[in-house]
């Protein structure tokens, strides 16, 4: 079974059917209706509270970049 913890080279040997026959487990990073659903479902999963830079906006994104930089 394919595990997170093995080391790079290890994780190339990993069969299609390893990976359809192990455990699914979610990192949700966007609509939490799909998180949720997830957990009703019993899924181990977990959401990711993110949003871009600046609201997405490039111009004070690119200003806040300069300010830690």
């Amino acid at each position: 079974m394919w595990r997170a913890r093995r080391p790079f080279a290890e994780r190339d040997k990993v069969t299609a059917n390893e990976l359809l026959e192990a455990e699914v487990r979610v990192v949700n990073i966007g609509l939490q209706a799909f998180y949720l659903d997830l957990r009703a479902r019993n899924v181990a999963a977990v959401q990711v509270d993110w949003s871009p830079p600046a609201g997405g906006n490039p111009k004070i994104r690119d200003l806040l970049a300069k300010l830690g930089s």
